[in-house]
């Protein structure tokens, strides 16, 4: 007899069906798993043994073979304990095989028979719902399987609650699904004493999902601006938040099975390697980028990540996506994020002042900006100065607007964006195109003429030119304007640089 239990194996947030077929056969005693596992599943045997132990129960004196098909894609992960320890439980006629034949099952098995939580079983119970069946999963992770709608959702806590439900002696209770309280308060745009510039900026960066670069000498509250960002933004539509959650929960971090509707903000260390940024690894877990997705990407101190980490976000900044291909993976993750950077404008940070700039000015601070690459550049929407802030600013009051009135006028900017376009597979400004900028939202004949000298003078890139139009577009947006007029072109070209140093 040969018993089968449908699993998943994961190809970026997407799920692949995997068929266990498990016999138990005479022949020489051996417990033996085949169709390319890795180490953690064909270690498996090992965990169910100790769990079959564990519950009173004893792998037959025969030849069990475990067969993942197909045999040909690469199995990864501990989730595979629970589908062949069910497969071995039908096999032995513990359990029967119109019992699990409907559902897709997955978790791990610890030693006493517990089941411990695993990555990844939110797109698994979304394409177990595509696929009419229902799922079977450890009790942490139920709230998570919940979310994906009228699907039926076994969350056990051990193997050997999940024999009794099947023989009708316990009833496992379908878990709910939960939202996660928010972690602390994010701070307010309240706090930081001028820079109004620089507040500006921000403002209209939230309302187009535009990318942002900040240059300014150390302590100028670039990084306390940049965490000010997500307390501007709006929350995350269902839609969006289940797509960040099932990122979240392939790469293991969705905490308890709790989806947020607050926007995911990472700010990796200038040290971190181009894998941890992009992707990738020996099993391609989504990076930072990924992690980030309809959310931002903060990057402190800009120039001192390597060079190659750098230059690998331009393709996701374009396309949406981080794509990872790897000998044994090709594998894509969404990134639609939004970057948020910041830089000094030399080494030592002090290249305006005269009183503290250093003897190698400016051959110093144009071989620090040198490290950031035109082509990157040239996909930062904003960029903005942020001076010291005078001794006079720190010691004024706190100003009278703060997160909550600038958050208002930044929804009331997407509201305008959500609804003009509508259909057509765009949230913001920042990711409408040049077609759709001409024919929908294009500026008038003044906005043209201007836009059309500077790009002539300027010797903006066709990239360059489009940027401009989008952060103009967002700027009549904030003024209620339906064209986009020659000063919302003016001042977007004032947040526009050519090129590192320029």
């Amino acid at each position: 007899m040969v018993a089968r239990v449908w699993t998943v194996a994961f190809q970026g947030i997407d799920v692949l069906d995997i068929d266990v077929q498990v016999q138990v056969a005479s022949g020489i005693v051996g417990f033996t798993v085949v169709g390319l596992p890795d180490k953690a599943v064909a270690e498996s045997r090992e965990r169910v043994r100790s769990a079959f132990g564990a519950i009173g129960l004893a792998l037959p004196a025969k030849r069990i073979t475990v067969n993942l098909s197909p045999a040909d894609v690469q199995k990864e992960g501990s989730h595979f304990d629970l589908p062949i320890a069910l497969g071995l439980l039908v096999a032995m006629g513990v359990v029967d095989a119109e019992e699990v034949q409907g559902y897709t099952v997955l978790g791990e098995l610890a030693l006493d028979g517990a089941l411990a939580p695993v990555a990844g079983v939110l797109p698994a119970a979304i394409g177990a719902n595509a696929q009419g069946r229902g799922i079977i999963c450890p009790g942490a992770n139920g709230g998570e399987a919940a979310w994906a709608g009228e699907i039926e959702v076994l969350a056990a806590p051990s193997l050997l609650a999940l024999i009794n439900h099947f023989k009708g002696t316990q009833i496992l209770a379908r878990p709910t699904p939960r939202l996660a309280e928010d972690a602390g308060a994010i701070p307010d745009l309240r706090d930081i004493k001028g820079q109004e510039a620089a507040k500006r900026a921000l403002e209209v960066a939230a309302s187009g999902g535009h990318n942002l670069l900040m240059i300014g000498p150390p302590g100028s509250g670039k990084s306390m601006l940049a965490q000010r960002l997500p307390g501007l933004l709006p929350p995350l539509e269902p839609a969006e938040a289940l797509e960040v959650s099932m990122i979240q929960s392939v790469a293991g971090q969705l905490q308890g099975g709790r989806i947020t509707r607050r926007r995911p903000f990472r700010d990796p260390h200038h040290s971190a390697s181009l894998v941890s940024l992009i992707g990738g690894g020996n099993r391609a877990r989504p990076g930072e980028c990924s992690l980030a997705h309809r959310g931002v990407l903060f990057l402190d101190e800009l120039p001192e990540f390597q060079r190659p980490t750098l230059e690998a976000l331009r393709q996701p900044m374009e396309s949406g996506k981080a794509v990872v291909a790897r000998a044994n993976h090709h594998v894509s993750y969404p990134a639609r994020f939004q970057l948020v950077a910041a830089m000094n404008p030399c080494r030592c940070g002090h290249l305006d002042d005269a009183s503290l700039a250093c003897g190698r000015s400016p051959k110093c601070a144009q071989e620090y900006q040198a490290r950031i690459s035109g082509p990157l550049f040239d996909r930062i929407d904003l960029h903005v100065d942020v001076p010291a802030v005078a001794a006079s600013d720190l010691s004024l009051p706190p100003p009278a607007e703060g997160s909550a009135e600038v958050a208002q006028r930044v929804a009331r900017a997407r509201a305008v964006q959500a609804k003009r376009y509508e259909g057509c597979g765009v949230a913001c400004n920042a990711e409408a195109d040049g077609t759709l900028l001409e024919e929908v939202a294009g500026p008038d004949k003044d906005g043209r003429d201007l836009l059309n000298t500077a790009t002539e003078k300027l010797k903006l890139s066709a990239r360059g030119y489009h940027r401009v139009m989008r952060v103009a577009r967002t700027l009549a947006d904030l003024d209620g304007a339906y064209r986009v007029g020659r000063l919302h072109v003016a001042e977007a070209l004032s947040y526009r640089r050519i090129a590192p140093g320029r």
